[in-house]
């Protein structure tokens, strides 16, 4: 795998941190911002963020970003679940209500929720593995309606090989995700593939929410020899928890993305989550601005040979993983 070269940061104005900054509260309360520009036409954009952890924060960010690079006058409309379906539910109806140009919608249920809302206003999705899957387009190739976006599909059969490599001998392999999160599934699925290819068995470990992280893993304990789990947005939201409770116990873990490395998982391929929101921020602004019909924008991916290899020094040291083979990867 090559090394990602990350798109540079863009400056995101003092009104917008703030915004962001909002988000992260225990409510999904109204925070906005306007950026102005020459041509007098500000759009009205509003975003719903399914939850708050470092890989959709990232993709909000770069969305931002290329709305700013693009030199467009928006208003803003950050707004945050909190992991909270019915919220979701509620965030979408107001968005839809306050008829915005284009709504941002930032990981799956998000998407789900505005998706229902609305079959007018152009819908841009993102940190999503599987619109298709998902019931968001028709297909991902065409996806035939107001919803198209930025997949966060990730390499998951390089992900097990890594798993192969760092833990050769083992013999058993838990599979952790939530139930409510269909992508998760998909990816799942594609680990039980590669896992099966190998000749390695694999057990299925599931929760519904947050607060069942504690005790699936402490479930794992003597019955697996690692675990891995994807972009799932509720396991990533608990890294913390996965990860205490994973290396007290000497299990590594191989998770799907980078900021769930940089929160205690031992390695990862992983897409930069930025550049992905990045990405859907540029096919924001060629609806918005030249017109383009989402119905018609295939589903963009980030090229999987630029994923980046990324390791946990601290979490190999811990758990008692040899990562001095991993020569290209980058160290947290």
């Amino acid at each position: 795998m090559k090394r990602l070269t990350t798109i540079a940061s863009a400056v995101v104005t003092g009104t917008l941190a703030l915004a962001l900054a909002a988000c992260g509260g225990g409510d999904a309360s109204e925070a906005g911002s306007t950026t102005e520009s020459a041509d007098g036409t500000t759009y009205k954009i509003g975003v719903l963020q399914l939850t708050e952890h470092a890989a959709l924060d990232a993709s909000n960010e770069g969305f931002v970003a290329a709305l700013d690079d693009a030199g467009i006058s928006y208003e803003i409309d950050q707004q945050n679940a909190q992991n909270d379906q019915s919220a979701c539910q509620t965030i979408a109806s107001k968005l839809v209500n306050d008829g915005d140009d284009l709504i941002l919608a930032i990981g799956t249920p998000a998407a789900q929720a505005v998706s229902s809302a609305t079959s007018d206003i152009p819908i841009i999705g993102t940190a999503i593995t599987d619109f298709a899957e998902s019931g968001l387009v028709a297909s991902n190739e065409e996806p035939g309606g107001n919803v198209t976006g930025s997949s966060d599909l990730t390499p998951v059969s390089d992900q097990i090989e890594l798993l192969e490599q760092l833990v050769p001998d083992a013999k058993t392999v838990g599979l952790l995700y939530c139930t409510a999160e269909s992508n998760s599934e998909v990816q799942i699925s594609m680990a039980e593939e590669a896992l099966d290819a190998a000749g390695i068995a694999h057990e299925r470990y599931t929760v519904s929410s947050s607060n069942e992280i504690q005790q699936v893993i402490e479930s794992m304990v003597g019955k697996v020899d690692a675990i891995y789990t994807p972009t799932d947005n509720t396991i990533a939201a608990g890294m913390a928890t996965v990860s205490m409770v994973a290396n007290e116990n000497d299990l590594p873990v191989i998770v799907g993305c980078d900021t769930m490395v940089e929160d205690g998982g031992l390695a990862s391929y992983s897409i930069n989550y930025y550049d992905l929101g990045y990405k859907a921020g540029e096919m924001a602004v060629e609806i918005l601005t030249e017109g383009a019909d989402p119905a018609e924008m295939p589903i963009a991916y980030l090229a999987a040979e630029d994923c980046q290899l990324i390791v946990n020094q601290a979490t190999a040291d811990e758990v008692g993983i040899d990562i001095s083979g991993l020569e290209d990867a980058e160290t947290v």
